[in-house]
């Protein structure tokens, strides 16, 4: 099957089928807003069908790679759900001390694209564990349609605090010479803002189109921070400028990239908004920077 792009599509279905991944549009919005634009070949099923995920299509590290382990893991959480379970995916031949990075998930949950992205971490070397925020509701369902509507009954406090806890466990199990970094998409992405104001041993953070911390906390941030935003993203980089002043006043060490002509979720490699170019030039920035910081 022929690998669909963002310039497929009408951006009006682009902005819609946004809007329904992050809970603005319920499926059948989508399906009411996106038959305008259907055409004879193509209905707004088929539409929703052709952007949704396309796990094994893009998978690039298995989980069976020799120069890789990977293992479930439970970390207590005693502020937030209680506990905390997902993915840990370390090198092979890992040692302590190693650089470590916390891989924060879109509003899906762990799924298949995130899991895989961890799995890339540990083949450059990083240990990566990638917790689900949607373990308390009985984790990722292997469904994308039920995981957005398992995601708003998530108690948002307590799933921050798990994500606290996570980066906790991480420090710890990587060593005490040891720096830890944080990565996250989307959800993800606002959830490293948040640690980044939250927790001052945070070695580095690398927001991938992420919501902005409130300005007021902005001062608290500690860590220096890679951002990435898609140029067509306005309701995200709506909040970009108020957050940049905020960091410069703040004296806060960061690097932003806007890659023009994107969309939202252009890293994700798993749907027609993944943009080849500007991922690979993203993910060879996020790897240099956390080379940088985190003494890999």
């Amino acid at each position: 099957m022929e690998r669909l792009t963002a310039r497929d599509f009408d951006p009006a279905v682009l902005k819609l089928f946004d809007q329904y991944v992050h809970g603005q549009l319920s499926r059948r919005g989508f399906l009411d807003g996106a038959t305008r634009y259907a055409t004879a070949g193509t209905s707004a099923a088929g539409l929703l069908a052709a952007l949704s995920p396309r796990f094994a299509q893009a998978q690039q590290v298995s989980p069976q790679d020799p120069r890789i382990r990977t293992s479930r893991i439970e970390v207590s959480s005693p502020q937030g759900h209680g506990v905390v379970k997902g993915l840990l995916a370390q090198p092979v031949q890992a040692v302590a001390g190693a650089p470590a990075v916390l891989v924060i998930h879109e509003n899906r949950g762990l799924n298949p694209h995130i899991e895989d992205v961890a799995r890339r971490f540990a083949v450059e070397g990083f240990t990566a564990f990638a917790p689900d925020a949607l373990a308390p509701l009985g984790g990722y369902p292997d469904d994308e349609d039920k995981a957005r509507e398992l995601f708003p009954k998530l108690d948002q406090a307590r799933t921050r605090e798990d994500f606290v806890a996570a980066h906790g466990h991480l420090k710890t199990l990587a060593g005490p010479a040891a720096r830890v970094g944080a990565v996250g998409f989307c959800y993800g992405g606002t959830v490293v803002n948040y640690l980044a104001t939250r927790l001052p041993e945070l070695a580095a953070g690398v927001p991938f189109y992420g919501g902005q911390p409130p300005v007021a906390d902005v001062a608290r941030i500690r860590s220096p921070l890679l951002l990435h935003y898609a140029g067509d993203d306005e309701r995200i980089n709506a909040g970009w400028p108020a957050y940049e002043a905020a960091l410069k006043a703040a004296g806060v060490a960061h690097e932003a990239h806007v890659y023009p002509g994107v969309q939202h979720g252009f890293h994700n490699d798993t749907t027609p908004r993944h943009d080849s170019a500007s991922a690979k030039l993203a993910w060879e920035r996020t790897l240099v920077f956390f080379r940088r910081t985190l003494g890999a």
